[in-house]
């Protein structure tokens, strides 16, 4: 085939870069490659947050009218931003390989440690994920909201806004910011969220099935696809997004045994709910629903409702 595979992407260097990841995964399988760059409503509002202005869609929307409309073939994103639910007409077809999933702490003081209670030490993050795991681990660190992309967050940092970051390892190693890291958070606490370390390919259901085979065959890898499908499955059945303070990793394990550990924080990190399930990786969707059911009668239908009491929805 040789029609030409157009990428949409967000415009961010960490968006850009895994653009270019795809698009290298896809010449060396042999195809032609555009890649298309698009402004979405999650990069133009950076003063409120992620939570405040909705998370369905907010880093994706606008790729997906793109891809309705065939102005783009496949949209590319980082899989922990991807809703667990897509609208109508829309699939995820392909995951790359994961990379470490852990969270790290990021920051220009290389003496700095989360359990060090000595000194006062401000965190910046976006997440109520980790903002809820570091109530929850860390009571003594004051936390700040702290919006924008990778770059515009350090430099918040360097500016003085906050003595570090958490930040997803994945991002920080891609934008080649190593040297910055000060800890790696234990994925035994700082359980990840759903998707994180892997690039997710979306396109409309309506995509020319042999190029949707091909994009497949050169960007998939399976390993790591049984792992999300059993993620997504736990917060599609949760019914929520990137914005609930919710976990949820699976790892492969001999014998395609799946481990998968998922679970809910309330916001003042004062209820941790977690469970583990082990399966046959054939399951994989089946074991994340189970265990979004037990975190839903553990006490996280209460969490839940309490941050959309919370919120005003």
């Amino acid at each position: 085939m040789s029609t030409t595979i157009k990428i949409g992407t967000r415009r961010s260097k960490l968006a850009m870069w895994q653009a270019y990841y795809v698009e290298e995964l896809l010449q060396k399988a042999g195809m032609k490659t555009e890649i298309v760059q698009i402004d979405t409503r999650g990069d133009k509002i950076l003063d409120v947050s992620i939570a405040k202005i909705g998370s369905k869609g907010v880093f994706t929307e606008e790729l997906e009218v793109q891809l309705r409309s065939g102005d783009i073939d496949i949209a590319v994103h980082s899989a922990k931003d991807m809703q667990s639910e897509l609208p109508e007409g829309f699939e995820v077809i392909a995951f790359t390989v994961r990379e470490k999933a852990n969270d790290v702490v990021v920051s220009r003081n290389k003496e700095l440690r989360f359990a060090d209670t000595s000194r006062p030490l401000t965190v910046g993050s976006s997440s109520v994920r980790r903002r809820a795991l570091l109530k929850a681990y860390y009571p003594h660190i004051k936390v700040i909201e702290m919006r924008g992309n990778l770059q515009t967050r350090i430099g918040k940092m360097d500016d003085g806004q906050c003595d570090a970051m958490i930040l997803a390892y994945a991002g920080v190693n891609r934008m080649e910011y190593n040297d910055l890291i000060v800890e790696t958070l234990s994925t035994d606490q700082f359980i990840p969220p759903v998707g994180q370390g892997s690039v997710a390919i979306e396109s409309a259901t309506t995509l020319d099935a042999e190029k949707r085979q091909i994009i497949r065959d050169a960007v998939n890898h399976s390993e790591t696809e049984f792992c999300l499908l059993a993620e997504r499955a736990f917060l599609k059945t949760l019914k929520g997004g990137c914005s609930i303070p919710a976990f949820c990793m699976a790892e492969l394990a001999d014998n395609n045994q799946l481990d998968v550990t998922g679970g809910m924080i309330s916001l003042d990190g004062q209820t941790l709910i977690k469970n583990v399930i082990t399966g046959s990786r054939d399951d994989a969707e089946d074991i994340g629903h189970q265990i979004a059911t037990l975190t839903m009668n553990q006490g996280g239908a209460e969490i839940l409702a309490a941050i959309r009491k919370e919120r005003g929805e």
